[in-house]
């Protein structure tokens, strides 16, 4: 009980504060910027037209280019994704901490309504009793889509999803499984979050086999990789960047899709350097590659959204460090043993004789995520503008 009261109320708390664009503080102070706009708002790589969605290959290798489309936020393209995905199969379910009034984000916002409270239901304030359930519905046959109300929170729920979760198809010889799992939770800085409402934990989960760790970056990305996440055979965990919710505004196809798990994408191509991230963090770099390519012209950056954390595409960064010989990743989380890490090794290894320098991590700091100093924690654009012309300049 006493848990359950302490958990309780810094969440409310946090949440009474008015929502603010983490990266609305770090732009307002950046000096090198120099009139550049910058972050989701003025964001080049959103399709917010009908036209830049009849432009997608992915989306036309799909079916759904030439289809109707909605203009939807992040958070309503995922409420879009799991209606869709309720409606097609019978025995799906949604849940969490506050769901059935659609969500502290309101995510869920009138799917009791319309698929009635035994399919959409709120649980107790308990993480490991949510992701036990979860568990438990997904091996019976059921398809369970469960909200851990802020990723920080997830780590009562670290023994079940590690120990049981990824390893139930394992353990009992393809017997049983628990594929029909999702886990969806909100993650990354929000502005005002501090240490319990801002972290970034996917590399935490990235290391256990058995898994699939997504970071969608915008409301297209987030309804496809939702719904291929649902529908994957295996127990799959979705951390949306919140501060992408209501920002990340773009012209949604209507129709039943679902984008590869496992796939990156190239936003931007380039030929001198490759900048690796995902989730929000994306912004930023492309702000950093604007700046590098307005000071120094005639250079080209490559920028790739890894958008899947496990599986990650390996392939594809490193056919572009292949053709650049240089790497620069990013992420929210602290740099000691985050997933920046693991990516810098792998292309070490892959592309040793082709890398022309050193890689360069920009990552979050190795302490808890401040409150009053977000703006020195975050891996900004101006840090990521700084790592580029290292590179460059080595």
């Amino acid at each position: 009980m006493f848990r359950l009261l302490a958990t309780r109320c810094p969440r409310r708390i946090a949440l009474a504060r008015p929502a603010r664009c983490y990266s609305a503080a770090v732009e307002a102070s950046v000096e090198p910027i120099r009139g550049l706009p910058l972050g989701v708002g003025h964001s080049k790589l959103l399709l917010r037209s009908v036209a830049a969605v009849r432009a997608s290959s992915e989306l036309q290798a799909l079916g759904v280019a030439e289809g109707e489309t909605r203009k939807m936020n992040m958070c309503q393209a995922v409420n879009d994704a799991l209606r869709l995905a309720l409606a097609a199969d019978s025995t799906a379910v949604v849940f969490g901490e506050d769901v059935a009034f659609g969500g502290v984000f309101r995510c869920s916002v009138g799917l009791s309504d319309e698929f009635g409270p035994e399919r959409i239901f709120n649980t107790p304030l308990t993480e490991q009793g949510i992701a036990g359930f979860a568990i438990g519905m997904a091996a019976m046959g059921h398809t369970a889509v469960a909200e851990i109300q802020f990723a920080d929170y997830i780590m009562p729920a670290f023994d079940q999803l590690v120990n049981e979760a990824a390893k139930y198809r394992y353990r009992s010889g393809n017997e049983f499984s628990a594929g029909g799992l999702t886990i969806r939770a909100p993650c990354a800085a929000v502005g005002h979050g501090a240490h319990y409402h801002s972290q970034s934990p996917e590399a935490l989960f990235a290391h256990v086999p058995g898994l699939k760790v997504v970071v969608p970056r915008s409301a297209v990305q987030a309804k496809g990789l939702l719904l291929a996440a649902i529908r994957d055979p295996n127990p799959t965990l979705v951390f949306e960047p919140k501060v992408l919710y209501r920002s990340a505004v773009e012209e949604v196809p209507v129709a039943d899709y679902a984008l590869p798990i496992g796939k990156a994408e190239i936003l931007r191509p380039g030929k001198d350097v490759t900048v690796v991230g995902y989730g929000s963090q994306i912004y930023a770099l492309e702000n950093a590659i604007q700046m590098v390519e307005r000071d120094m012209p005639g250079v080209s950056c490559e920028l790739i959204d890894l958008r899947t954390i496990l599986p990650y595409d390996a392939e594809t960064v490193a056919a572009s460090v292949n053709k650049t010989g240089r790497l620069v990743v990013s992420h929210e989380a602290p740099r000691t043993q985050g997933f920046a890490a693991e990516l810098a090794a792998e292309i070490q290894e892959r592309c040793f004789l082709r890398l022309e320098s050193p890689i360069e991590r920009v990552c979050g700091l190795d302490v808890p995520h401040p409150l009053i100093f977000e703006r020195l924690y975050m891996p900004c654009a101006v840090r990521a503008y700084e790592a580029i012309k290292r590179l460059l300049s080595f």
